[in-house]
C-alpha cells in the first residue's frame, strides 16, 4: 500500500511539474524523424526530411484508425488529395496504430491516395500529441491535430481540434497560401 501511494504520489509530482503547453507553434521547426506506415496497403517509409524536399508538408495526428471521426477525416483528406498535389503538398496521417492496422486503413478509409504512418512515443512527444485524460494521464491516443510545414521545415499552421471536420479546409488553405508566396 505504502509503495503504491510512493509511486502514485511521485507520478502526480511528474505530471504537475511538467509544462502546460499546446501544440508546436507557427514559426517553430518541426522535428525531424523517419517512419514506417502504408501508402495503398504496402509498406511505405516516409521521412521528412526527404518529403520536404519536394514541397509542403501536411502531417495530420489523428487518435485511431477505423474510429468515426478518423475514417471520415481519412475520406475528407483522400478526396482533397488532387488539390493537395496541385499545391505541391504531400500529406501524411500519423497515430500510434501498429503496420498491419495501417496498411489496412490506408486503403480502406484513405482510399490509396495517401501514406500513413506509426507516430512512435518519441514522435509524439515531439510534436506535442499526446492525448491525455483529463488528469494527465496519457491515453496512449494522438490528439487530433494538424500542422502544415514549409519547405524550410517551419511550421506554418497548426489546428488541433478533435472535431476533424475544419483540417482539410484549413491546412489546404495553408498549403496554397505557402504556393503563392513560393514556399
Amino acid at each position: 500500500m505504502i509503495l503504491r501511494l510512493v509511486a502514485a504520489t511521485a507520478a502526480l509530482a511528474l505530471v504537475s511539474s511538467a509544462p502546460v503547453h499546446a501544440e508546436l507553434p507557427s514559426g517553430a521547426r518541426a522535428p525531424d524523424f523517419a517512419a514506417k506506415g502504408a501508402l495503398a496497403g504496402k509498406p511505405f517509409a516516409f521521412s521528412l526530411k526527404q518529403a520536404l524536399k519536394k514541397g509542403p508538408v501536411v502531417l495530420y495526428f489523428y487518435p485511431k484508425a477505423f474510429t468515426q471521426g478518423c475514417t471520415l477525416e481519412a475520406h475528407a483528406f483522400a478526396e482533397a488529395s488532387d488539390q493537395f498535389k496541385a499545391a505541391g503538398a504531400t500529406v501524411v496521417g500519423m497515430s500510434n496504430d501498429d503496420i498491419a492496422t495501417l496498411q489496412k486503413f490506408s486503403t480502406e478509409a484513405c482510399r490509396d491516395k495517401f501514406a500513413v504512418a506509426a507516430a512512435s512515443p518519441a514522435v509524439i512527444k515531439a510534436y506535442d500529441v499526446d492525448l491525455k485524460k483529463p488528469d494527465g494521464v496519457s491515453t496512449g491516443l494522438t490528439k487530433r491535430t494538424s500542422y502544415v510545414i514549409a519547405r524550410s521545415g517551419k511550421v506554418v499552421m497548426v489546428h488541433s481540434d478533435m472535431d476533424y471536420r475544419d483540417h482539410v479546409k484549413m491546412t489546404l488553405d495553408a498549403v496554397r497560401k505557402l504556393k503563392g508566396a513560393k514556399s
